[in-house]
């Protein structure tokens, strides 16, 4: 997160502090003496750096191999698992063509959000008793809250039953704590701590000194997705209607769709107009294989993922090599077929070997064509140290305005005059005419404006049409729309699998 003189940040784990990064600007902090729970938490700089380490586990999204964009579109009808060979990361393989199990559900995608829920927890236990601003704390307080609620919601959206927990919890107590709260609990939490956030949280951020923080918009548009994927419609897309505004216009909070749909992919056009919410990397964490995936690395794996092997140009963009993860199908290739978002969203590799311009090494399930909206190019590669691959520094959007455009227009039933100008805003913003408004071609419009984001998968779920279009990949309905909980949590602990799983 690039937040005012950020060079370091603190949390709070088992009793111990841990240095961790999530800015541009990287230092190593010597500390002198001990530093425990006993005397931290006293100023507002401490406080400031634990809120920090709440914000890092929002790089999840795209961070580690892990990471939730690559993991969501391999279970799509878009992309496949890709990468080396059938059991090249044996948990994204299993997702794309649903033999997940208990013991191959990567056990990140549980552990990291209970991670960023526990420091939240801590965080809102000791705020009460810090002497800072007042306004400060407030505003600390509400964007804690929201990180909580938005954590809980990536859990409750891919865990069928998760546990539900407000105040810190001790291992022991972890491991005594009741199998799961009800669904109907979980979001109630999840919409108190939106909905008690959102009045202390900024309507604007200064982008100099404050991107990669949660303003008003971004909670408001965090709780029109609780609502709308609980099918509160209304109350959806009430939300919604206050992040976007007038269709293709600018929102009361700053919000503007881009002119150029390709320049949302520009590695420096970072937390730009139509950006709600971020997740936010740096090629200057050194990140290196020693601590890839420990917290520490700040760089985007997922840039690396989804390059072709063996990549080289003769002509060709300066891309680099990458793993040959998420390669889209022919499906997704065909549905894109003259629409003015393909060449910003695919890279035909066909195209260019036909041409003699670029040659690489076909991974599994090849198709030719690769995510281009995170391809790794030459100009990102880090100046810093550690190892070049995974110190991409490209950003990635959890929500921008297009995505709440069309989820309004679904909230309204995908009918009515406001439904159609959102729908239209987001068409003429690529240069593509009018069509009418429908459930379905609001769907179609995700699909493509959105397509290699995460979202299609999560689309076809909320909206049951998922046991029809992955059928052929093997999902199974009333069990599928779920992934197992990973196996080590159920060990020696109260919480109990998935009963489908």
């Amino acid at each position: 997160m690039k937040f005012k003189n950020l060079k370091w940040s603190v949390l709070l784990m088992a009793g111990a502090l841990t240095v961790v990064s999530c800015s541009d600007d990287f230092l190593n902090t010597d500390f002198k003496g001990a530093v425990s729970e006993g005397n931290y938490y006293q100023t507002e700089d401490d406080a400031y750096h634990a809120l920090i380490a709440v914000y890092d586990i929002m790089k999840k999204e795209s961070g580690g191999f892990e990471n939730m964009i690559a993991m969501l579109n391999a279970g799509s009808d878009d992309f496949y698992a890709g990468g080396g060979n059938a059991s090249d990361g044996i948990g994204i393989q299993s997702f794309s063509n649903y033999s997940i199990s208990q013991a191959t559900i990567p056990g990140s995608f549980w552990s990291d959000y209970y991670q960023g829920i526990f420091r939240a927890n801590v965080l809102l236990q000791k705020l009460p008793g810090i002497n800072m601003d007042a306004a400060k704390k407030a505003r600390f307080t509400a964007e804690t809250k929201a990180l909580r609620a938005y954590y809980y919601f990536q859990l409750i959206t891919q865990f069928r039953n998760i546990p539900l927990t407000t105040t810190p919890l001790s291992q022991d107590q972890w491991y005594s704590f009741p199998q799961a709260a009800s669904r109907a609990d979980v979001y109630a939490q999840i919409e108190t701590d939106l909905t008690e956030a959102i009045p202390d949280l900024p309507p604007m951020l200064d982008i100099a000194t404050e991107a990669g923080r949660i303003s008003k918009g971004a909670g408001q548009a965090i709780l029109g997705k609780v609502y709308l994927y609980q099918d509160k419609k209304p109350e959806a897309a009430a939300q919604f209607a206050e992040v976007n505004g007038t269709p293709g216009g600018t929102s009361q909070y700053g919000y503007k769709l881009l002119a150029n749909y390709a320049d949302l992919w520009a590695i420096d056009n970072k937390f730009n107009s139509e950006s709600i919410l971020e997740a936010a990397h740096t090629s200057q964490s050194n990140a290196g294989w020693g601590n890839w995936g420990s917290g520490s690395d700040e760089g985007n794996t997922l840039n690396v993922m989804v390059g072709p092997r063996g990549y080289s140009s003769s002509g060709a963009p300066a891309y680099e090599t990458g793993w040959s993860f998420n390669p889209a199908t022919l499906d997704l290739v065909n549905a894109m077929q003259g629409d003015p978002r393909f060449d910003a969203t695919l890279l035909d590799m066909n195209a260019l070997v036909a041409a003699g311009q670029a040659s690489y090494v076909p991974g599994y399930q090849d198709t030719g064509y690769f995510l281009k909206k995170f391809m790794p190019t030459h100009a990102d590669i880090t100046t810093g140290g550690g190892d070049v691959v995974l110190n991409y520094r490209q950003n990635t959007y959890t929500i921008r305005l297009a995505d709440t455009y069309l989820l309004e227009a679904e909230a309204l039933g995908g009918t009515g005059a406001r439904a159609q100008a959102l729908l239209d805003a987001v068409r003429a913003r690529v240069g593509l005419a009018s069509i009418p408004v429908s459930l379905d071609n609001i769907m179609k419009e995700r699909r493509l404006e959105l397509a290699g984001e995460g979202h299609r998968w999560r689309d076809l779920v909320r909206t049951g049409r998922a046991a029809t279009v992955l059928a052929s990949r093997g999902f199974i309905a009333g069990k599928h729309e779920f992934w197992p909980i990973p196996i080590r949590e159920t060990e020696n602990t109260q919480i109990v699998q998935d009963p489908n799983y």
